[in-house]
């Protein structure tokens, strides 16, 4: 195999998708908890922080994950099941690699940014994935805590603390993560089902759990919307939060009237770039504050 092509698929066992939002979302902390005044020589070495943690915790929960991987048509092309990384001890030693960088990293910048990237970690790889993945309905919701912790770090990196503030703006990303996930196991719900995994839908009637969705993407937007009332950000993240949120809840309602998987689908692949909207609006209402 040649060095390139053994690049990307250790470059993609790290689902580079997920690092790049979740890095994103930490910087938006960043920027908010400095009121954009933080200085390069803070902002990067947090940043790698956050991408080396994150793109390790992906890499042992694809460890964790091979064999179910493997049954699951969306997953079985992963570099784990299908080979292209042939020793699953190398995917362990190369997470567990970077995890180590993250926290060293963090902790030179700030021991509380540290210790709540350690939180992170073991939530996502151990809670969700080791424990409650294969075992429980409520595993993304326990899990989904984590998904949060890059928002706390990056806060506690331009603050040194972790108040209200920082705190809002990790509960908005806990919140954005059922209806992500959700909706793409209505999409697969078979694959999920096959590899024996209790995501929601599974366990329950497909049109509940399409209810499910629904009401997370409400409670989602009507939170985000909240906090502009709540007097944490302005009138331009107001504005672009009202916007998106309004498309979000009109996919929503669409599938609710049509609860059909690519209806699902669409609110999944929207999801993403909604979460993206919110904190970059964040960012230039402080700018611009």
């Amino acid at each position: 195999m040649s060095l390139s092509r053994s690049i990307r698929n250790y470059v993609e066992v790290t689902k580079p998708k997920t690092v790049l939002l979740l890095v994103f979302t930490a910087f938006g902390a960043m920027m908010v908890g400095s009121k954009g005044s933080l200085s390069a020589v803070v902002t990067i070495p947090a940043l790698i922080a956050v991408t080396l943690g994150s793109a390790g915790a992906n890499a042992l929960t694809c460890y964790l994950d091979r064999d179910i991987d493997a049954v699951m048509g969306r997953t079985r092309h992963r570099p784990l099941p299908s080979g292209r990384i042939a020793s699953a001890k190398k995917a362990l030693y190369y997470g567990l690699i970077l995890v180590g960088l993250s926290l060293l990293l963090s902790y030179i910048l700030s021991p509380l940014s540290s210790f709540l990237g350690l939180l992170g970690i073991v939530d996502n790889v151990i809670v969700y994935s080791k424990v409650l993945k294969r075992k429980n309905p409520i595993n993304i919701i326990v899990g989904g805590f984590s998904g949060g912790i890059p928002a706390l770090v990056g806060y506690a990196v331009a603050t040194n603390t972790v108040d209200l503030k920082g705190i809002w703006m990790a509960t908005l990303v806990v919140l954005w993560i059922p209806t992500h996930i959700w909706s793409l196991a209505i999409r697969y719900r078979e694959d999920y089902e096959r590899a024996g995994v209790p995501m929601l839908p599974v366990v329950i009637e497909e049109r509940k759990a399409i209810r499910c969705v629904v009401s997370t993407s409400i409670l989602l937007v009507t939170f985000s919307i909240l906090l502009f009332f709540l007097n944490v950000f302005g009138l331009v993240y107001m504005v672009t939060a009202g916007l998106s949120g309004g498309l979000m809840l009109l996919m929503n309602i669409w599938l609710f009237l049509r609860p059909t998987r690519q209806n699902a689908w669409i609110v999944f692949k929207f999801s993403s770039p909604y979460l993206a909207i919110i904190f970059l609006a964040m960012v230039i209402d402080v700018l611009l504050s």
